[in-house]
């Protein structure tokens, strides 16, 4: 695992733990540091786990789907182009599968590094309480921010990237430079291959949207 700080490890285990965490996660306030790890971890490994099983459940279908269009083309060039799109997209899930397992083995030495230092366990707690705290506010902050788009309809990891990152510059005071930069690092090692520039794009969004409120009311 490449050296990384402390808020950096915090931010990656609050990504992976927010969505399989109780609908109210009040009870990390009051958890002991010696459950608190743990049950963040636990919640981290499910994450990885389903995502790793959706994407290869996608690059599956998608290979039977241009393997259908093969068997049932008689050779046309726009039949064939389309197989290979198909096979292409494929190749694309399972890259993205591998990248999650191979977080998935640095796993061990997460936990360690967690267990060892206090402002791991402490702002990856702080993320997932403001996160929750504020989830109505921050959702349609980034909804603003989507062209044509909806915040349920995105990738639930694209999702909390994006809200660790709005939670970060709107209430724990981080620099919006450092929430984005974070953030599409969070992106190029979770989610899908574009993805780190759409989360970019719309950040960058909530950012000229926040000056221009700040702006208008001035």
């Amino acid at each position: 695992m490449q050296e990384r700080k402390p808020r950096q490890i915090a931010r990656e285990l609050a990504l992976l733990s927010l969505s399989q965490l109780p609908v109210n996660p009040k009870k990390l306030e009051k958890m002991e540091q010696d459950r608190l790890v743990p049950t963040l971890v636990l919640a981290a490994v499910r994450t990885l786990k389903d995502e790793v099983q959706d994407t290869l459940d996608n690059a599956a279908a998608e290979l039977q789907r241009g393997n259908d269009r093969l068997l049932s083309s008689q050779t046309r060039t726009n039949d064939v182009d389309t197989a290979r799109a198909m096979v292409k997209e494929a190749i694309e899930y399972t890259q993205t599968a591998i990248n999650k397992l191979a977080a998935a083995v640095e796993f061990p030495e997460l936990i360690q590094l967690a267990n060892q230092h206090r402002e791991v366990r402490e702002y990856a707690r702080d993320i997932i309480l403001t996160v929750n705290d504020n989830r109505s506010s921050i959702d349609e902050q980034i909804s603003s921010a989507l062209v044509d788009w909806q915040v349920a309809r995105l990738a639930h990891i694209d999702r909390d990237i994006l809200r660790i990152a709005v939670a970060e510059m709107r209430y724990l005071t981080v620099p919006q430079s450092v929430a984005i930069n974070e953030a599409v690092e969070l992106a190029k090692r979770y989610s899908e291959e574009d993805s780190h520039r759409f989360i970019n794009g719309v950040l960058r969004r909530v950012i000229e949207q926040t000056k221009s409120t700040v702006t208008s009311d001035q």
